[in-house]
């Protein structure tokens, strides 16, 4: 299963995300579960560097099922935190529909 633990703040920030595991939908090459869990969240994380000019600090694991971003307060912040939320969004869509195999934990 892919847990994705999501830190946020008392004030609602994301602070940082972490994904960890593999989805175990299908074989390795055919897990749609897999492939959409990565391309929302490696997505979300090129368009914060490619929209804001903001690196995150970001640690992958060397053989996958391994991702933790931690995002910096800048004065782009209001977008960071946009693109984070939709990255959210997308993940909870694929969460209601295949959640044997993919769990969005927050950590207030």
């Amino acid at each position: 299963m892919i847990k994705m633990i999501i830190n946020e703040q008392s004030s609602g920030r994301i602070s940082s995300f972490e994904m960890t595991g593999h989805a175990d939908f299908a074989e390795h090459g055919k897990d749609l579960v897999c492939a959409g869990a990565s391309a929302v969240s490696f997505g979300a994380v090129n368009a914060i560097i490619a929209l804001t000019g903001i690196t995150p600090d970001i640690d992958m694991g060397s053989d996958g099922g391994y991702l933790k971003v931690v995002l910096p307060e800048t004065e782009k912040d209001t977008e960071i935190q946009l693109i984070v939320r939709a990255m959210i969004v997308s993940l909870q869509t694929i969460e209601q529909d295949y959640g044997q195999h993919i769990n969005l934990i927050f950590k207030r």
